[in-house]
């Protein structure tokens, strides 16, 4: 029924307003199609053209993430999927995730499957921005997060700045949440890979902090002396 409304050539005002719409009154599942056919090629399309996003757009992308499973798959999964998310519509995008609440189940899921995509510099923008919320993340997903970044270990391309911020930050959240082989994994992954500033500062993180399964040993020792 919207196509026949002609949404291509809606307003920016006229878009937010739908969008609103679909955020407060329809399902999940509705919200999500409306998100992915109209919304987010839109948004594209707007940013491609002026080099930045409309006002207008920029708020109904912040209103989209009222429901935030329909915002995850709706626009955030499929731009990451595309593989021709262009780093200016991640720096945009992942602002609004920056900026908002979002509950940490839909981010943990989120970045579980960004994690296990083909690098892209834009990924990198996502999963950086998702890790600097600080959830107390389930070890599955830091886990599927340590594996994203040591399966570079055999990859001879030379690594873009986003990618060694995208480690630090993880390092720096998420160092203590780590298991012992995993933090033995990253610091060999400094041997392949290592950035002039940023590698002495993950590697200095790394040797500093006890890992999860040092600290469960440190706290059974406790327990048996009492």
């Amino acid at each position: 029924v919207l196509l026949i409304t002609q949404p291509d050539r809606w307003t920016a005002a006229s878009m937010y307003q739908a969008t609103r719409i679909f955020a407060s009154n329809m399902d999940a599942k509705m919200a999500q199609r409306f998100y992915n056919i109209l919304l987010l090629p839109r948004i594209r399309d707007d940013i491609d053209e002026y080099k930045k996003l409309n006002f207008h757009l920029y708020m109904a992308l912040r209103k989209a993430l009222f429901k935030p499973s329909a915002f995850f798959k709706g626009i955030i999964l499929p731009l990451c999927e595309s593989g021709t998310c262009t780093l200016r519509e991640a720096v945009i995008v992942a602002s609004i995730l920056a900026k908002n609440s979002v509950p940490m189940l839909h981010s943990a899921a989120a970045l579980l499957k960004i994690a296990e995509m083909n690098y892209s510099g834009a990924n990198s923008i996502f999963i950086r921005t998702l890790i600097e919320k600080r959830y107390a993340l389930p070890f599955r997903v830091v886990d599927a997060l340590v594996h994203h970044f040591i399966r570079f270990r055999s990859d001879t391309r030379e690594l873009p700045v986003l990618w060694y911020q995208s480690l630090l930050s993880f390092v720096q959240n998420y160092r203590q949440d780590i298991s012992t082989e995993q933090k033995q994994s990253l610091l060999e992954l400094l041997h392949h890979h290592f950035h002039h500033t940023i590698g002495p500062e993950v590697r200095k993180l790394l040797a500093e902090y006890k890992c999860r399964d040092e600290e469960d040993e440190q706290y059974a020792v406790m327990d048996e002396a009492d």
